[in-house]
């Protein structure tokens, strides 16, 4: 940083990275902000020193406004003013919308993400069985892996749905737009969360989706307007709505069409990372450093 004439430090994630900036500005006197995402962060605090960073940060972003809620819980109010909500956004470019399809055989419903407790995939596999039981014709593709995939498969043999769910594992960021693609619906039935990206990436595609009023989520997708919601561990209400996009094509279209607006509105990357320089600039002069911020920098 002092090779380059650099005076502050952003970091992106609240996790250990961000204790590095925290201990580069008591050492250093440098500048320091960071982001939060949540919601991990915050069921560590002590371990995560979040008091410490708010204290020690110029200014903190949040990604929405349940990660604010959550840091102003954490600090005195004469804090508050540092904290600035910027949205994360997507690229609506590579994930346009493909052509609607109204009708299929099988229903084929997509869960992007770890596998890991948090995310209540074991909550959406009981949803399918009760799906599956009921008569529907549906399947379930998981995309990506963790450490709670032999608990997630076994219990899948378990219930005998070999035939409805399969796990992909990793998929390159390239490859996951056929995924999202050959999907009828998207469904997160999370635990804990953010704002996940990957329901802005389904509903920029116009992909109807399912997920649960925890955290940020609400943020993104209000019930009935930019998709559905239900209560997390309910795996009673998640299938009886899923089935409800199973049954009805014009809900299906009208959710998609509604989400991916949403995302326009909202989470359009190109638009949130102006804004994030605009802050930056705000915050930092025009002049940070001896470099002007600009676009490519902070994306």
């Amino acid at each position: 940083m002092e090779d380059q004439s650099l005076s502050h430090v952003h970091v992106h994630f609240a996790n250990p990275a961000s204790t590095v900036g925290l201990i580069t500005r008591q050492i250093f006197a440098t500048g320091f902000s960071f982001t939060v995402h949540g919601p991990d962060e915050f069921y560590d605090v002590r371990g995560q020193h979040l008091s410490k960073k708010i204290a020690g940060a110029s200014f903190v972003l949040c990604i929405g406004l349940f990660a604010r809620s959550q840091l102003m819980m954490l600090s005195p109010i004469h804090s508050w003013s540092k904290f600035e909500v910027v949205p994360l956004g997507i690229d609506l470019e590579v994930f346009s919308k493909p052509p609607f399809r109204p009708a299929a055989e099988t229903f084929r419903i997509l869960c992007v993400g770890r596998l890991v407790a948090a995310k209540g995939q074991q909550v959406l596999i009981a949803a399918v069985d009760r799906l599956v039981k009921a008569g529907e014709k549906v399947s379930l593709r998981f995309v990506g892996d963790g450490p709670d995939r032999t608990n997630l498969e076994h219990e899948v043999k378990l219930r005998g749905l070999g035939k409805h769910i399969s796990f992909e594992g990793n998929i390159n960021q390239d490859k996951i737009g056929q995924f999202y693609r050959e999907a009828d619906g998207f469904a997160l039935a999370s635990f804990a969360e953010g704002i996940p990206v990957v329901l802005m990436e389904a509903m920029a595609m116009e992909i109807p989706c399912v997920s649960t009023m925890v955290a940020g989520i609400p943020e993104l997708i209000r019930d009935g307007i930019d998709g559905l919601l239900v209560m997390p561990s309910d795996d009673r209400a998640l299938a009886e709505t899923i089935g409800r996009l199973v049954n009805d094509v014009a809900l299906r279209r009208r959710l998609g069409e509604a989400g991916r607006r949403r995302v326009m509105e909202k989470y359009d990357l190109d638009k949130n990372v102006e804004r994030l320089v605009r802050l930056f600039r705000t915050r930092l002069g025009e002049d940070c450093g001896g470099t002007k911020i600009t676009e490519d920098e902070i994306s």
